[in-house]
């Protein structure tokens, strides 16, 4: 599976939220919950992918770019998105 980013989206990404894109791949390889960001139109399919790395919940944002996810921003989850998570999959 591959995976792409634009470089000071990741930097900007790691300034604001303190997610490296490189730190959360693991969690787009197997996580648990996959949704559709439906908040607004964006123009092209983007998915949030939710899912735990040593104990603590993020949200990833990716779409589709051929055959690979380009990732669009990580964070830690909110309380809502928490909320969400665990009364899916317990």
């Amino acid at each position: 599976m591959n995976f792409e980013w634009d470089e000071k989206k990741r930097e900007a990404n790691l300034a604001k939220h303190g997610v490296d894109f490189i730190d959360i791949l693991p969690l787009l390889e197997g996580a648990p919950l996959r949704l559709l960001d439906e908040r607004q139109v964006y123009g092209e399919t983007r998915l949030n992918c939710l899912g735990e790395i040593e104990g603590r919940l993020f949200v990833v944002t990716y779409t589709w770019r051929g055959k690979d996810r380009r990732i669009i921003s990580a964070r830690r989850a909110n309380e809502r998105e928490k909320r969400k998570y665990y009364a899916r999959l317990g």
